[in-house]
């Protein structure tokens, strides 16, 4: 990266000596027609456009190879696999075609520059040709819209079917909160208004609400691998996003709402540890962090790799701070765990 931001700043200052040369030039005196472009010019712009399209098509190349690596692992959901499909077809596609119309218009661009005596020629309108160039984006298009919503509309299926369990994502700057709807695996009725600290209730629960009694209240998020999860998000201040990338799975926390999302874990935390990908990726950013670590800069210890909920919309000075860890484990580990954690009523009953 560091090698990659020297040569930007190389390109940049070259650019900005040519740049003064040319202000030079304009400043000396001379004869009225020195601003017009000859056929010398003409030509030194149309290997300046060969040249750039070599140096996008080499920089794309490069940003490949350098950082494909940086890119997320095997998704870990079941909708995971389609999402991926979904994108990678729809890059494909851009590249493709960005590839071609670069290509052709840094080609016409020097094949028709200005020449002495040459005359300029064009059609008024063509409706064959417009015909094509406008038929083909759009069937192009509509396939993947249509795909796309269909893709959209299966992710957002949202339903009680396979038995799901409930857990809510709670928002608040900045710092998120989960809810497990407990053994009636329905959550109580909530309201910002019914927070109170001095009795443990942080989210607001309805203390009237039986459904609301054995709901447990965890600042680190457990999920049982191949169960389905039904997820409710609140905002308590802001607009946050509740995003976890590992699981393809992004949806908005608003203030004042319930949003939803669901999706099926599909492979546990001991398992992404063991990824041949994963591990590459932890060992590199190990050897980063002994480097700090010699130099002396904090938060440089060993680190493993953990699936994480983040806030994906900017909420505040502390946004980059706000995470959850998540672990995604076998049935019987996750319900042994829940077993372990404090219900709603517990916890009011342990403050007074």
């Amino acid at each position: 990266m560091t090698t990659l931001l020297i040569l930007a700043v190389l390109v940049l200052v070259a650019i900005a000596i040519w740049q003064m040369t040319k202000i030079f030039e304009l400043s000396q005196i001379k004869a009225v027609d020195s601003q017009i472009a000859n056929d010398t010019d003409n030509k030194y712009n149309g290997y300046l456009l060969f040249a750039f399209l070599v140096f996008i098509y080499g920089i794309t190349i490069f940003s490949f190879w350098k950082y494909s690596k940086m890119l997320l692992p095997e998704a870990a959901s079941a909708h995971g696999a389609e999402y991926d499909n979904l994108m990678l077809v729809s890059m494909a596609i851009i590249f493709f075609v960005q590839t071609i119309t670069q290509a052709l218009l840094h080609y016409f661009g020097y094949k028709y520059r200005g020449e002495e005596g040459k005359k300029a020629l064009f059609y008024a309108d063509n409706d064959r040709l417009e015909f094509i160039w406008t038929i083909i984006p759009v069937v192009v298009l509509a396939g993947l819209i249509l795909w796309g919503l269909y893709t959209w509309t299966n992710i957002m299926d949202i339903n009680d079917e396979d038995d799901p369990i409930v857990v809510e994502l709670y928002a608040q700057q900045f710092n998120w909160t989960a809810r497990y709807a407990g053994a009636d695996n329905v959550l109580g009725g909530a309201n910002v208004r019914m927070i109170d600290i001095d009795k443990a209730n942080i989210l607001g629960l309805d203390e009237s609400d039986s459904y609301a009694m054995d709901d447990i209240i965890v600042k680190e998020l457990h999920l049982p691998v191949g169960r389905k999860v039904n997820f409710k998000m609140r905002s308590q201040d802001v607009l946050h996003s509740a995003y976890m990338p590992h699981f393809r799975a992004q949806m908005n926390c608003v203030p004042g709402m319930t949003t939803q999302f669901s999706f099926t874990p599909t492979i546990t935390t001991a398992d992404m540890r063991n990824d041949a990908d994963v591990m590459a990726k932890v060992e590199r950013t190990n050897k980063i962090r002994a480097k700090k670590a010699a130099a002396g800069v904090e938060n440089s210890d060993p680190w493993e790799f953990d699936y994480i909920l983040l806030c994906n919309k900017i909420c505040g000075k502390s946004h980059y701070n706000m995470q959850m860890k998540i672990i995604v484990e076998e049935e019987e580990e996750y319900n042994k765990w829940l077993a372990e954690q404090q219900t709603f009523s517990q916890s009011m009953v342990s403050v007074q």
